[in-house]
């Protein structure tokens, strides 16, 4: 066998517990889920996960960092493409985060379970690596050159906090949905004072 089939296999292996992975997860919860299912749902041997992944908690990291990926270039809406303010711009962008974090299938892993399964830290890390750049990005566009470099860096992380407070609120709501609109509304009158 070539290594270059070797290699596909080994992806499609682990494409494979991924996806079976994220499924269970998403319905059952990490807690609730053990490496035999994952492996009986990718129709793959339990030595076979475990070749791949060292731990349940790995399988669950590269779930969580996979859905704040698709989260993060997931198309923007022509819609929003047109806004011009550029606060206005970022909140329908935190509104568009909120509303899809907060889908059933999303909302479980990335909310309720993953800060406790892999930790603040490492949360923070993913999140930071898919949205803290654009953030950054999107407040010095924003700010209009007026904010020094500390101050934009200080802000973005202080909008990334929000955002994953409202996050969270939102996870554990009767309406996430209308609960993102709100957050959003309340972030919105927020960032007006920025520009003051």
């Amino acid at each position: 066998m070539s290594k270059r089939s070797q290699a596909e296999r080994s992806e499609a292996t682990i494409g494979a517990i991924e996806r079976a992975a994220r499924k269970l997860f998403s319905t059952r919860g990490f807690e609730a889920t053990s490496i035999d299912e994952i492996a009986a749902k990718a129709s793959v041997a339990k030595g076979a996960v475990y070749h791949h992944f060292a731990s349940k908690q790995e399988i669950f990291t590269r779930v969580l960092d996979a859905i704040q990926g698709e989260l993060a270039s997931a198309p923007v809406p022509a819609a929003a493409r047109k806004i011009t303010d550029p606060l206005d711009a970022i909140a329908a962008a935190v509104l568009r985060y909120l509303l899809a974090a907060s889908e059933p299938d999303v909302r479980r892993i990335l909310l309720i379970d993953g800060p406790a399964v892999i930790g603040w830290a490492k949360w923070r890390e993913i999140d930071a690596k898919y949205f803290g750049a654009a953030t950054r990005a999107a407040l010095a566009h924003a700010l209009g050159g007026k904010a020094a470099e500390r101050d934009v860096d200080a802000l973005a992380h202080l909008l990334l906090g929000a955002v994953m407070e409202g996050a969270l609120l939102c996870a554990t709501a009767k309406d996430p949905k209308q609960t993102a609109r709100d957050v959003t509304g309340g972030l919105r009158k927020l960032l007006g004072g920025l520009t003051r």
